[in-house]
């Protein structure tokens, strides 16, 4: 058996190990990458006489903006010898003054989604979530898509190529409403454009109970020649940080860019990365996200077809994120439509694998996703048997215990084990103070013989440290748990609690813990067990009232299990 100077030293390596994983992790998947949001400003609305509100802006304020479509080398085969090519569009060299226009706007309200779409260029430039309250008991509303003067985060889809609407400049679409209103079903909003005998129609289709937006784009070709182009589709969005429901003092959820690619079924591009070069990557069918704490919004390829997936910084310094499609030919008089789905929402983890290979993998649960899915559908399980998601919590941790019970056993015993031998411990140690390896043999040799364990105690933390991590992604990453009221004051697991009642019961849960384990015979070793419950006290006021949760009924079970194992072994020593 190792000396206890040996042990002490593995057991702090091991914590120190652990320690650094937990701090990279935070600082790789959740670490602040991009500048804060400067304060909002919301656009005013206005009411036009007799007609839907629409959004109001500056009136006739000129504003520089670059053409945002992509060039057509961006969809040319990637080589590996290639050079590096300019992506930009002939427009991005010289842009032309524009003017913001409400009248252009038109909006479309449905029980999911509000969205503002604009005719110049059909974007969808507004888009917020009904169902989702910024804040408990708020009657603002998250809104995911927008675009100000402070902040910009658009939906944009077109044509380009040889003859594509959107090759020099965005086309002025026609519709036959500024309003449109969506209780139950579905809803298609159809926005057209003519020019030299080809009539475009840019349809989106909305559905009552889906966040999943199909973007049709049909060609009419009637100019006697054959139409050729190309459908790109893009999120343009500037390098803000939204307003997050973050732990303060905590980890930053992941805000930036995702794609899937034949090599990397989620692959993770921070914004500030697109400033060094253009990332360029052809799949099948495919997905380019960009992500948020709790929500996504995701241009959707269509299956079967290889596109040209993109990421790039643009020249008034937003940033691109989409694909270009395949080439396509309309004869002279016929019809030809090119597909694309436009998902903006929270993150589902069932309805995103649905709609797309590895969309769900946009939920990001880190390095321990292989344990926080697995973990997240029990508790969502439990959930829909109890309703409460505090309540699943409790049954969650019950089932761990339950399974770790025999390891939890076993270093139980080896505590127990512990306390009895400690007055023979002491008096090893006043025999030979004066010689450290003489009174090593001796521990250790007490240690074999009476079967006790120093290590023993520090195991069952150990085990259930991935576990400990795995749940705080869950909590922290799933929308389901966002909002979600337990009992009381606690309003929302995903926060933290307001009055501290919770971390304060862990901290004296983990104070009568140690009464109940031997102290450490090393003193320094003493010291630091005796402060431990004020630290992790300190730490958990920070964290998620859901984790704070798990962690006091674990030790409230773990409190049971200890002080029955002990009595059963001073029965049998008696």
């Amino acid at each position: 058996m190792l000396s206890s100077e040996v042990q002490r030293i593995v057991l702090l390596v091991g914590l120190g190990i652990l320690g650094w994983l937990l701090v990279y992790t935070w600082t790789q998947d959740f670490g602040p990458r991009v500048q804060d949001a400067p304060p909002r400003q919301e656009a005013p609305l206005t009411e036009r006489s007799g007609e839907p509100p629409i959004a109001e802006f500056p009136e006739a304020e000129p504003r520089h903006d670059v053409a945002d479509v992509p060039a057509e080398s961006i969809s040319a085969p990637v080589r590996d010898d290639d050079v590096p090519v300019d992506l930009a569009s002939p427009e991005e060299t010289a842009p032309a003054p524009v003017f913001e226009d409400p009248d252009r706007l038109l909006r479309v309200r449905t029980p999911v989604h509000d969205v503002w779409i604009d005719r110049l260029g059909g974007d969808i430039v507004k888009l917020a979530l009904p169902k989702f309250p910024k804040a408990v008991g708020s009657d603002e509303r998250v809104t995911l898509l927008d675009r100000r003067y402070d902040h910009v985060y658009v939906a944009q889809s077109g044509l380009i190529g040889a003859d594509g609407t959107d090759r020099n400049g965005r086309p002025l679409y026609a519709t036959r409403s500024d309003e449109y209103v969506l209780e139950e079903g579905e809803l298609e909003v159809e926005l057209r454009h003519e020019s030299n005998g080809v009539a475009l129609t840019k349809r989106y289709t909305f559905r009552a109970d889906d966040y999943l937006i199909a973007v049709d784009q049909d060609v009419d070709n009637s100019s006697g020649e054959a139409f050729e182009a190309q459908a790109f589709a893009q999120l343009k969005r500037d390098a803000s940080r939204p307003e997050d429901s973050g732990v303060p003092f905590g980890p930053r959820p992941y805000v930036g860019a995702a794609f899937t690619t034949p090599e990397d079924r989620y692959h993770k591009i921070d914004f500030e990365d697109l400033d060094d070069g253009t990332f360029r990557v052809e799949a099948e069918g495919g997905w380019a996200a960009v992500l948020q704490h709790y929500f996504v919004s995701a241009w959707v390829g269509t299956p079967g077809e290889v596109n040209a997936y993109y990421g790039r910084r643009l020249n008034d310094g937003n940033y691109a994120v989409g694909f270009v499609g395949p080439r396509f030919v309309v004869p002279a008089d016929q019809l030809a439509s090119v597909s694309a789905g436009l998902y903006a929402g929270p993150k589902d983890q069932r309805r995103l694998e649905e709609i797309a290979p590895h969309l769900n993998l946009t939920v990001d649960y880190g390095f321990l996703w292989w344990m926080s899915v697995p973990l997240f559908h029990v508790l969502d399980a439990i959930h829909s048997v109890v309703g409460n998601w505090g309540v699943a919590i409790i049954l969650l941790t019950l089932c761990v215990k339950l399974l770790l019970y025999p390891l939890a056993s076993a270093s139980y015993r080896s505590m127990a084990k512990m306390k009895k031998v400690m007055p023979q411990v002491k008096r090893l140690q006043e025999r030979y103070s004066d010689n450290r390896q003489k009174l090593s043999q001796e521990m250790m040799a007490l240690y074999k013989k009476e079967g006790a364990n120093p290590l023993g105690g520090c195991l069952p933390l150990l085990v259930q440290m991935p576990v400990f991590l795995a749940l705080y992604w869950v909590l922290i990453e799933s929308v389901e748990l966002r909002q979600a009221p337990f009992v009381l004051w606690i309003k929302d697991l995903a926060a933290m609690d307001p009055f501290f009642v919770l971390p304060l019961l862990y901290g004296v849960s983990f104070y009568v813990m140690q009464l109940l384990n031997p102290p450490p015979p090393d003193p320094m070793q003493a010291k630091v067990m005796k402060a431990m419950p004020i630290v992790f006290t300190a730490l958990f006021v920070f964290f998620p009232a859901g984790l704070v949760l798990y962690w006091l009924v674990n030790n409230l079970l773990s409190l049971l299990q200890q002080w029955y194992i002990t009595r059963k072994i001073e029965r049998a020593s008696a």
